[in-house]
């Protein structure tokens, strides 16, 4: 457990806990929801489509667990009372010793977020099922969530995200519950799907699992491609002080124009041109602009951070033209004014963690 603990930390560490401004495209009207992953012990609170606020908890031990699936906060209760499910003459007032903390926000049968007068057992499996916060987490969260805010309680010990600026993080975290073990394919596939697989080694992930201290991996930058509103599995990608590439297969299956490489110096050829490949991991990349040349394309990064392609038409050859047809033949004479007489000109022009805690706890029913 002080190993998890330990990676909850360097966690939060990145994400500064409370407000973060976090990875995914905002969406003014999207209703506020909550989401915790059991796996990682950390309950976010999602505003108009983003990530606003993350806190660390405590869940339920593995006797109690916490339970999963789509929940909706039900009720919420300032300064609540703890009683005893077993007796219930056993009472708690609101207080110090109230083991149900100062607020509890209810979103299933006995279950509720709520705080707790045991911190140290944030960041660890201690509780009867129940979500517990820091005191000062739980009341800042309280006035931010209404009843009728969506609850999703999930359990992945692996999570990728993407980061505002296109750069994909991954997380592995113990197995708390002893229920999703992982292995190299299932992570590399995982990976894959953000198109940075790439660029780890068999051998970097089998120490990231075994490892599976919830710390920060930090991979390229990536973007999604359409082109010609078709999108692609593969992405264009942006490693650390590098310029944009993008994977030369990918591009010749859509546009249908072949290429060669050329393995001794490194290019890739097409009819349209020739540029220096680049190799990561197993596929073949070129630069994006070179890439654009290479396929007959035109486009660039949009504001939602993908890559838009379109093929560019080709130039239609202009007709030439006939003399009448008729038995009468033209000669035309076309005289050049004087300033011009034996002068030529031609325009140039550019192409383009914790201590266990009582588990007696239930206020009125509800599980602590």
């Amino acid at each position: 457990m002080k190993k998890a603990v330990i990676g909850i930390i360097a966690a939060a560490l990145m994400m500064s806990m409370g407000v973060v401004q976090a990875a995914g495209g905002a969406s003014a009207g999207t209703p506020d929801r909550i989401t915790i992953n059991l796996a990682s012990r950390i309950l976010t609170l999602y505003q108009n489509g983003r990530k606003a606020y993350m806190y660390h908890i405590c869940a339920g031990k593995i006797e109690t667990p916490t339970p999963v699936g789509n929940f909706t906060v039900s009720d919420k209760e300032e300064n609540p009372t703890w009683v005893d499910p077993k007796d219930h003459k056993k009472r708690v007032e609101p207080g110090e010793e109230n083991p149900l903390g100062q607020r509890w926000i209810g979103f299933y049968d006995m279950y509720g977020i709520h705080g707790t007068n045991r911190p140290d057992s944030i960041g660890g499996y201690y509780s009867n099922g129940c979500i517990r916060l820091n005191e000062e987490d739980v009341e800042q969260l309280y006035p931010k969530v209404e009843i009728g805010t969506k609850v999703e309680i999930y359990y992945n010990r692996l999570v990728i995200e993407t980061m505002d600026d296109g750069t994909v993080v991954y997380y592995v975290y113990p197995d708390g519950y002893g229920r999703q073990p992982l292995d190299v394919r299932s992570v590399r596939k995982a990976l894959d799907e953000y198109g940075v697989g790439v660029f780890l080694t068999n051998e970097d992930i089998s120490e990231k699992i075994e490892n599976e201290d919830g710390g920060p991996t930090f991979l390229p930058r990536t973007f999604r491609i359409e082109i010609d509103d078709r999108w692609l599995s593969a992405r264009a990608v942006m490693p650390a002080d590098s310029p944009l590439y993008l994977p030369v297969q990918a591009l010749s299956n859509v546009t249908k124009i072949d290429y060669t490489r050329d393995v001794s110096s490194g290019t890739v050829s097409t009819v349209l041109g020739t540029a220096q490949g680049v190799v990561f991991g197993n596929q073949l990349f070129v630069k994006a602009d070179e890439g654009k040349v290479l396929f007959g394309l035109s486009g660039d990064i949009d504001a939602d951070r993908t890559m838009r392609l379109v093929t560019n038409k080709p130039i239609e050859a202009k007709p030439e033209e006939k003399a009448p047809d008729n038995k009468t033949n033209y000669v035309v004479q076309t005289e050049r004014p004087a300033a011009e007489k034996g002068t030529s000109k031609m325009n140039g022009f550019l192409p383009e963690a914790g201590v266990p805690s009582k588990i007696t706890s239930i206020v009125q029913g509800k599980t602590k």
